[in-house]
This record gives structure tokens, sequence and C-alpha cells, in this order.
């Protein structure tokens, strides 16, 4: 309850004892008897719920002295119908306090929880390294669901035999399958990216694993289940980005020492992985140049097809422009999701995810 309590707005905070100040008040000049009663009540019940147990506390004895007081004032202690209005307030107060503890109860459960999801959101969505050979590396995740902390999103980082290797990617669907998919395309993906002599032999060996998962799971992720991926490699000899788009959004290039942005969209996508059984070869990777100290940002759906309250869809490439923090990596993703917040103004419908690579000026150290 204490980290609740700090959390809310100060109006929140103040509210019981503004209820208080009216119903005290109120029993003190109203012509009936005790009318403030319900708002004491309403202020022990909401103070046991909004703030730490030593504020219920507080609250519940303030309440307790100033009925106190009040039926002393109008003669009514040592009778029956004193007794009635302590013994009241004290059920108030009561009830106030055990709703404080229900509810701290089951935050620390909900925090056990959290530790044991975060601890899984490590073991299979870890952060990769700030650095990965010539490249620096930075990543957001922010699950759709604010209490989720993984989701269908996937991302990772490699330096290979062949260069650095990375991939980012949108598992259809959300929930556990979702986070088995993930566990099992970066799983593949960390395997054979070491492996495997080009971007294509890459994603037919992935997809090989994700295919070999699914072969005996129930009909609809058999053949509805699939995931779009954008895989990249980067050759530091010729500072050139090689990239193959499996169904994914283009990702975005941040040249050094300008404010331009450009989407590197495939000039033939091809199909999302799982998706083998249609038939139809990948296409060719394309390459573009990737020089020192530029920026590459790659982006999931959640990115783009994130909208405002006109339901205008979130572009990239036009906010980019315009945004502060594009020096380094994790500037550019920290800046990129509260501005996706802002636009959105609310709970997303998808997971989303960002991965920022800038190449790294030489050392002259």
């Amino acid at each position: 309850m204490a980290s609740l309590s700090f959390q809310l707005p100060r109006y929140v905070r103040l509210a019981p004892w503004v209820l208080i100040a009216a119903g005290l008040t109120w029993n003190a000049f109203s012509p009936a008897e005790y009318w403030g009663d319900p708002l004491l009540a309403a202020a022990a019940v909401m103070a046991g719920t909004l703030l730490t147990f030593w504020d219920t506390v507080l609250v519940g004895a303030t309440i307790m002295i100033g009925i106190l007081v009040l039926t002393a004032q109008d003669g009514e202690v040592g009778n029956n119908s004193g007794y009635l209005e302590l013994a009241n307030t004290l059920l108030a107060v009561s009830i106030g306090v055990w709703l404080n503890r229900v509810i701290a109860l089951h935050g620390r459960r909900l925090d056990k929880v959290q530790s044991v999801a975060r601890a899984a959101q490590l073991a299979v969505l870890p952060s990769p390294p700030a650095a990965v050979g010539p490249l620096q590396v930075a990543t957001s995740y922010s699950a759709a669901q604010t209490e989720a902390l993984i989701g269908g999103d996937a991302y990772a980082v490699q330096e290979t035999p062949f260069g650095v290797r990375l991939l980012i990617a949108d598992v259809r669907g959300k929930g556990l399958k979702a986070v088995a998919a993930v566990s099992v395309l970066l799983g593949a993906f960390r395997e054979y990216a070491d492996q495997a002599p080009d971007l294509v032999a890459l994603a037919d060996s992935v997809e090989h694993s994700l295919l070999r998962e699914v072969a005996h799971s129930d009909e609809e992720l058999r053949l509805e289940g699939f995931i779009t991926a954008l895989l990249g490699e980067f050759d530091p000899q010729r500072s050139e980005l090689r990239l193959l788009d499996c169904g994914h959004p283009g990702p975005y290039l941040l040249p050094a020492g300008t404010d331009l942005v450009r989407r590197l969209d495939a000039s033939d996508p091809g199909l999302p992985l799982g998706m083998a059984a249609l038939g139809g070869s990948r296409p060719a990777p394309e390459r573009w140049p990737f020089a020192v100290g530029d920026t590459l940002l790659l982006v999931t759906d959640g990115v783009t097809e994130a909208r405002n309250s006109a339901g205008e869809f979130y572009d990239p490439a036009l906010r980019l422009a315009t945004l502060q923090g594009r020096g380094a990596p994790q500037e550019l993703v920290i800046a990129v999701t509260q501005d996706v917040e802002q636009w959105t103004g609310g709970p997303r419908d998808d997971d989303m995810a960002l991965l920022a690579l800038t190449h790294r000026l030489p050392s002259t150290g």
C-alpha cells in the first residue's frame, strides 16, 4: 500500500481528510443527530483502500476522537445512544483497516508474481549488450497489458562469423502461446545465426524450427500461426546493412549529422515466418549503406499502428524528425517510447518493441 499511496495524486490522498472535516462539521451543526456519519464511514473506507496502513490508522483515530468529542458535548457518553454511536464508528474504522490489510496482502502476492515474470522475461527475452561489435545497441519493450511484462514481440542482436546479425519480430496472437513462440524463435535465431551462410538460409532454418514446434499443436495454430520478422546483417568492412523482410514493417535510417529520416522499405517483402506452406521462394536480402554515426531504428507494429484520439496512425518517419534525443540509441528508444505514449494518450492494443543500433565512431583512445 505504501508504494500505491505515493503514486496517487495529492488530491486523492487528501480526500479522506476532506470527508472527515465535512462529516464532523455536519454532525456539529446539524439539528439532527450525526447526519455526517456516512461521510465519516466513507472516509474510513477510502483511507483503507488508498492510503498506507499508518495513514489509515491515523484517519481512523481522528474519526474516533472526533465522534467521542461530539458525543461528550451532546451529553450522550454513558448512555445507550452514545455507546451505539461509538460502536458504529469503530465498526467503520475497523472495516477500513481490514480493507487496507487485504489489499496489502494481494499487493505482496502481485509483487511476487511480477518478480517471477521479470525473471521469465530476462530468460526468454534478455536485453542485448550495450555494444555488439562496432554497434551501440538499445532496446525498449512495452507490453499492451500494463500488468504484463512480456508478450509476442522479440528482438536479438548477435555477433557472428558473418558480421553482426539482428532480428526483430512480432508473433501473431498474445498470451502464453505467443511467449512460447518467442522462446522458440529466439532459440533458433541464436543457434543458426552462427551457422547459416546468409540471411535466406537463416530465415529458412528459423522457420523450420518454428514449424517443427507447432507440428503437434492445435489446427488453428498450425494454419494461422505466423511471425512477421526482419532479419539483418551488418558488414563492418563495407559499412553496409543487408536486410531480409519477412512481412515486417521496414526500419528507419537516421543518417549522421542530419535531421533526415529514411524508411528502408523492401522492394519485395517476403512472407512471414511460418507460412512456407503457401509456397514461393524468399526474396534476396537488400543492401543499404550504414555509415559511421548512422542509426537504425527497428520497430514492431505496436509503434506503427498506434492511434491517437482522432484515429490517426503514428508515423515514425514524421515524428522522428522532430524528436529530441537522437544522439544515442538509448536516448532514441526512450524518446520514441514516450512519444508513442503521448500520441495514444492511453492503453495500446498491441505490444511495442524497439531496437536501435548506431554505427559507433572509431575509438580515439
